[in-house]
């Protein structure tokens, strides 16, 4: 790791790095285009939507190769590639989307829909994966650190290492699948370690990395916002101590994804001794696709040169359903057609034979030359049961705002949007151990989305007639996830929840003396 503080003190970035900084993001994006499809050209899916036509169009400019592409290639979700393509992989059937068999699938958080989704991982995606990890740790040359905090722990809080296997692929959370096959030069500095990381039992891993914390020397933490806090909370209670740094000295960094940080920045800061720097990753099951790349800045650089390639889907009413499903008139841009400012749901084509793919996140670019992007929201996580258009943006920073002026904080937080009479109301679960005005929470959680959402505010007047907020013990939000088989590093509280998790939620708050 001495090398590696020698690396990052002279500033030292890779080939990948320099390319896409000096190079026009839809230059690299149409490269990346036909890398995927010369690879995939003779599996079932290059075959069926003839690849090779594609690939020949490329010689003829920058938008006849894209209007070629996504003439060939309709939209797929989840459900459509799964149902068409993708179980075929899990039946151990290779050359399907990518060459080869797969054996690795990712499930995902699951948060959509009722069951987990099978993501294929290949070969090729794990050292995607890698390359990009190593951009993002070579990218902290831009910070001023110590090159003494290269030598301490990193703790990555993720799943089980301790992978399912059926007999024909393994099966697991991608931070398993991605921990299981770290770099040799990382793994003497990983914790919590390979003995604990092969745990499944969430609620014993967690116990155990408390019973180990004294004797680690941590200087990076990696992982979702609230299970972060969640173990911070019990290594605190644990040693008593005021704050994780009388436990952590040397803790100066924290890498975070998934989901918003600003919601529990005030209840994880006053578990700290000194201010961390905090760096947003964007991976998901499907890829590593964006880091933070420079300080001080919320948003991320979109990974234009390591497999994968994105389009762009305009997140309205002409795109999508009131359920957030794409039309069949959808329209697609690719990188060098989007605005500045506007919302757009993501497409990707990957090396792990995802084509053409929603991946169900919505992203505003903040700057279309850096290819800078901040994450808004997911296509099915909005309300807008009456043309609200409330989106997960206006929730997580109208939370942010009312815990700040009412001095509480909040640990998790979800909205379900409910009938009221003949007409539409929106009831906020908030999860606080603090004493909090419920009524208080109320006005000024309506106040401020009044403020940050026009739609919001004219609805209000007509057909949104009510809001409700109950305030409940964050424990409990923790224990639903349990219930539902979603406890553990990498999955996250939906924003909003519909249909079958909206009844599954109610019932279980019922069954647990919180009905009203």
């Amino acid at each position: 790791m001495a090398i590696l503080s020698n690396l990052l003190k002279k500033g030292i970035r890779l080939r990948e790095s320099l390319e896409q900084e000096y190079s026009s993001p839809i230059d690299l994006q149409k490269e990346q285009l036909k890398k995927l499809l010369l690879k995939a050209e003779q599996t079932e899916i290059g075959k069926k939507y003839d690849f090779d036509k594609v690939l020949r169009s490329f010689r003829n400019g920058n938008q006849e190769f894209y209007d070629k592409f996504k003439t060939q290639v309709p939209v797929y979700d989840y459900n459509s590639i799964h149902a068409e393509f993708w179980h075929k992989l899990q039946q151990g059937k290779k050359n399907i989307t990518w060459p080869g068999a797969v054996k690795y699938f990712a499930l995902s958080s699951g948060t959509s829909g009722a069951a987990s989704k099978y993501i294929p991982i290949t070969k090729s995606m794990v050292n995607a994966i890698r390359k990009t990890g190593v951009r993002q740790i070579l990218s902290l040359s831009k910070y001023d650190l110590p090159a003494s905090l290269f030598t301490k722990g990193i703790l990555m809080l993720g799943g089980s290492t301790d992978l399912e296997f059926n007999g024909t692929y393994f099966s697991g959370d991608l931070s398993g699948i991605t921990a299981s096959k770290l770099p040799i030069w990382l793994q003497r500095f990983y914790k919590p370690g390979k003995k604990i990381a092969r745990n499944r039992n969430w609620g014993d891993k967690l116990d155990q990395i408390v019973e180990q914390a004294r004797d680690w020397d941590i200087g990076i933490i990696v992982g979702v916002p609230a299970w972060l806090q969640l173990l911070m909370e019990k290594i605190i209670e644990r040693y008593k101590v005021k704050n994780i740094h009388e436990i952590w000295p040397n803790l100066q960094i924290f890498v975070h994804g998934g989901v918003s940080f600003e919601p529990y920045k005030k209840g994880f800061e006053k578990l700290l001794g000194k201010p961390l720097i905090y760096i947003e990753t964007y991976l998901a099951s499907e890829g590593f696709l964006a880091f933070q790349a420079l300080p001080n800045r919320k948003s991320m650089r979109l990974v234009l040169n390591n497999g994968i390639f994105y389009e762009f889907i305009p997140f309205n009413g002409e795109n999508f359903d009131e359920e957030g499903n794409v039309r069949s008139t959808v329209q697609t841009f690719k990188i060098d057609e989007i605005e500045e400012g506007k919302d757009y749901a993501l497409l990707i084509t990957t090396c792990a034979g995802a084509w053409r793919y929603l991946i169900g996140d919505v992203v505003r670019f903040v700057s279309k030359e850096e290819s800078e992007i901040i994450i808004t929201g997911r296509t099915k996580h909005f309300l807008s049961l009456c043309g609200e258009h409330l989106s997960v943006d206006n929730m997580n920073k109208a939370i942010e705002l009312t815990a700040e002026e009412l001095n509480f904080r909040v640990k998790e937080f979800t909205v379900l949007g409910v009938p009221y009479k003949s007409l539409f109301a929106h009831h906020w679960y908030v999860g606080s151990d603090d004493e909090v005005d419920s009524e208080k929470l109320q006005e000024l959680l309506d106040a401020n989305l009044k403020a940050l959402n026009d739609d919001y505010a004219v609805e209000r007047k007509h057909a949104l007639k009510k809001v409700y907020v109950d305030v409940l013990p964050s424990d409990l939000f923790y224990k639903w996830m349990k219930s539902q088989g979603k406890e553990g590093g990498q999955h996250k509280f939906p924003r909003v929840l519909k249909g079958e998790k909206a009844g599954d939620w109610v019932k279980f708050l019922s069954e647990n003396g919180h009905s009203k």
